[in-house]
C-alpha cells in the first residue's frame, strides 16, 4: 500500500497516510480516461442550437410569380432554402448529446485518474484548512507555502470557508468528494486532498 506524507498549510510534514492499492495504484489506461472525459464533455453540452425549416419561417405563403410565362424558374415560396431569408435544410434542432458509460468503467477511470496523480507526484495530502474565516489573502498564502498553481482541492464535505476563500483565485477549484470526477482531476495540475476526505474517497470507490 502506498504511504504518503501529510502536510500542514506551511508545508511541514505532520504525519503519514496509507492509501489503498486498489484505488491509488491502478495501472493507467489512456483510452479509458479518454472515453470518460469525452462522455463528461458531451453531457455538459447545452444542445440548444436551433434553426427554422421552410415551414417555420414567417411569410412566404403567396407564390411570388405565376407558374408559367415569365421565363424564370418556377418558385412556390420566397422561404425556399434556395432563397436568402429562407429556411435551413437539415439544420440543427435542440437535442441532448448525453450518453452513458457503464458504472464500473466510470469507477475504474476515477481510480486511474487518482493513481496517475499519485504516480506523477501531483497528489498532496493536507491535514486540514485551519482558518475559520473566509479570507482570500489567507488562502493565497497557503498556495504560496505549498508552491502550487492550477490546483483542485478535495474536501470531505462542503467547506464554506475554503470555498469562499478560493472562489476569486484563478485556476483553483474546491469540491467535496461527492463531486470528484475524472475531467476535473485531469484538468488541474495538482490534486490536494484534505486528510478526512481520503476515507470518503476510499469508501466511495471500494469495489
Amino acid at each position: 500500500m502506498p504511504v504518503v506524507d501529510v502536510y500542514d498549510v506551511n508545508r511541514t510534514k505532520v504525519g503519514e497516510a496509507t492509501l489503498r492499492d486498489d484505488i491509488f495504484s491502478v495501472p493507467v489506461q489512456g483510452h479509458i480516461l479518454h472515453e470518460i472525459v469525452t462522455m463528461q464533455l458531451a453531457c455538459r453540452r447545452a444542445g440548444t442550437a436551433s434553426t427554422k425549416g421552410r415551414s417555420e419561417v414567417r411569410g412566404g405563403g403567396r407564390k411570388p410569380w405565376r407558374q408559367k410565362g415569365t421565363g424564370r424558374a418556377r418558385v412556390g415560396s420566397i422561404r425556399s432554402p434556395l432563397w436568402r431569408g429562407g429556411g435551413v435544410v437539415f439544420g440543427p434542432k435542440p437535442r441532448s448529446y448525453a450518453y452513458k458509460v457503464p458504472k464500473k468503467v466510470r469507477r475504474l477511470a476515477l481510480k486511474m485518474a487518482l493513481s496517475s496523480k499519485l504516480a506523477n507526484g501531483q497528489l498532496l495530502v493536507l491535514d486540514q484548512y485551519p482558518y475559520t474565516a473566509p479570507k482570500t489573502k489567507d488562502f493565497v498564502k497557503v498556495l504560496e507555502n505549498l508552491d502550487l498553481r492550477k490546483v483542485l482541492f478535495v474536501t470531505a464535505g462542503y467547506d464554506k470557508n475554503l470555498t469562499l476563500s478560493s472562489r476569486n483565485v484563478p485556476y483553483v477549484q474546491v469540491m467535496p468528494t461527492e463531486g470528484l470526477n475524472v475531467y476535473d482531476i485531469l484538468r488541474y495540475d495538482y490534486l490536494v486532498v484534505l486528510q478526512p476526505a481520503i476515507s470518503r474517497i476510499e469508501e466511495r470507490l471500494a469495489a
